[in-house]
C-alpha cells in the first residue's frame, strides 16, 4: 500500500488568508482543492510537501456569477447551465463520477504533467534511476533532450483556450489576470507560469462562442486524454467571423492553433474547407512516445477529430460519431 508522507493541514476561510499562509511558508507549501492530482502524486513521493494549504472552504473560489470560481467541481461545472459547450464536454470526460465530485476546474487546470516514467512508484522509477522530471538527469523518452516532454494531461484548459478565457492569480503581491493559453509553458517541469505563491480564484470567459470539445483515450472513463481537440467559433449567417481551434495532450502544454484559426476566419464551413482546416490541426500535432497508444496513429487522427469539432459546430448530427469515440452521450 502506497502511503502519504507525513504534513501539516491549513484550512484557511478566505483567498487572502490563504495568499498569506502560501506567503509565509515559501517551498515548505502547496495547494490542494479536491487533491485528485496532488495525494496520488504525493503518494509516489513526486511531491513532498510539508505544509498543505486546503482551498475547500475557501467560499469565494465557488462563485459562480460572471465568472466560474476556481473551486467549483467538475460535477457542478457539469450541471451549470452558464457552462460553454467546450467546458461542459471537457469536464464530463474527465475521469469517473467520483473524481470529478472531488476535482475542481482550478485543479484541472493546474494537473501536472504525465509520462509513462514519471508516474510511477517510487521504487519503481528507482530501479531505472529516476527521470529528468523527478529525483534524475535523463529523460527517458528523448534522451538527447535537456527539456522534460512529459504530456499536459489537462481536459478543460483545451476547451478554455478555444473559448479565449482568462485566468485570475492572486497572492500577496498582488492580483493579475493573463489569458488560459499564458498559464502554460512547454516544459514538463516547468509547465506553468503561476509562481507557486500565487492562488488561481477563478475563470472568466467570454460569450459569444459556439464551441465543442473531442477527446481521445482508450476506455470510455477514467483515462488522461491522449488527444484532445477544441474549438469555438462565431458566426455571421454561414460565414465563420472568429475561429479558435486549440489541442491538448500532444504536448508539455495545451495550445492555440492559430494558423487553422485564421484560415477559417471569413470561410463557409464547406468540406472542403474542414478538410484543410483539420490538416493544419494535424501538422501542429507532435505526439511523444511517452503515454498510451501509437504516437504517429495519435497524430493521424488529429485530422479526424478536428473534422468532427468542425462538423458538429457546421450543424452535421455528430452523435453516433461522438457516442462511437466517448461510448456515453456527451
Amino acid at each position: 500500500m502506497l502511503r502519504l508522507p507525513w504534513f501539516e493541514h491549513r484550512a484557511p476561510r478566505s483567498v487572502a488568508e490563504a495568499a498569506k499562509i502560501l506567503a509565509g511558508e515559501g517551498t515548505r507549501a502547496m495547494l490542494i482543492a479536491g487533491g485528485t492530482d496532488l495525494l496520488p502524486n504525493m503518494k509516489r513521493r513526486h511531491q513532498a510537501p510539508q505544509v498543505l494549504v486546503s482551498l475547500a472552504g475557501v467560499p469565494e473560489l465557488k462563485n459562480l456569477n460572471g465568472t466560474f470560481g476556481a473551486g467549483l467541481t467538475l460535477s457542478e461545472l457539469i450541471h451549470s447551465e452558464k457552462t460553454p459547450a467546450a467546458l461542459r464536454h471537457a469536464a464530463v470526460q474527465v475521469a469517473t463520477p467520483h473524481i470529478r465530485n472531488m476535482g475542481t476546474l482550478g485543479g484541472n487546470l493546474c494537473l501536472d504533467t504525465r509520462c509513462n516514467y514519471y508516474n510511477q512508484s517510487y521504487e519503481w522509477r528507482k530501479a531505472i534511476d529516476f527521470c529528468l522530471k523527478k529525483d534524475g538527469k535523463i529523460c527517458w523518452v528523448a534522451t538527447a533532450s535537456k527539456r522534460c516532454v512529459a504530456v499536459s494531461s489537462t481536459d478543460t484548459a483545451p476547451a478554455l483556450i478555444a473559448l479565449n478565457a482568462a485566468v485570475t492569480l492572486v497572492s500577496e503581491r498582488g492580483e493579475r489576470e493573463i489569458p488560459v493559453a499564458a498559464l502554460f509553458q512547454n516544459d514538463g517541469i516547468d509547465y506553468l507560469s503561476r509562481a507557486p505563491d500565487e492562488i488561481l480564484t477563478e475563470v472568466r470567459i467570454p460569450g459569444g462562442w459556439k464551441s465543442t470539445y473531442w477527446k481521445l483515450r482508450r476506455r470510455g472513463s477514467f483515462d488522461f486524454p491522449i488527444l484532445g481537440v477544441a474549438a469555438a467559433l462565431k458566426f455571421s449567417g454561414e460565414v465563420v467571423e472568429e475561429a479558435r481551434l486549440a489541442l491538448g495532450a500532444v504536448a508539455s502544454r495545451p495550445f492555440l492553433v492559430e494558423k487553422a484559426s485564421e484560415f477559417l476566419k471569413g470561410k463557409k464551413l464547406t468540406d472542403e474547407v474542414i478538410a484543410e482546416a483539420a490538416g493544419m490541426v494535424a501538422n501542429r500535432a507532435k505526439p511523444m512516445d511517452n503515454t498510451d497508444m501509437d504516437l504517429y496513429w495519435r497524430k493521424e487522427v488529429a485530422d479526424d477529430f478536428a473534422g468532427y469539432a468542425l462538423r458538429e459546430l457546421r450543424g452535421d448530427d455528430m452523435r453516433a460519431t461522438r457516442l462511437k469515440i466517448a461510448r456515453f452521450a456527451v
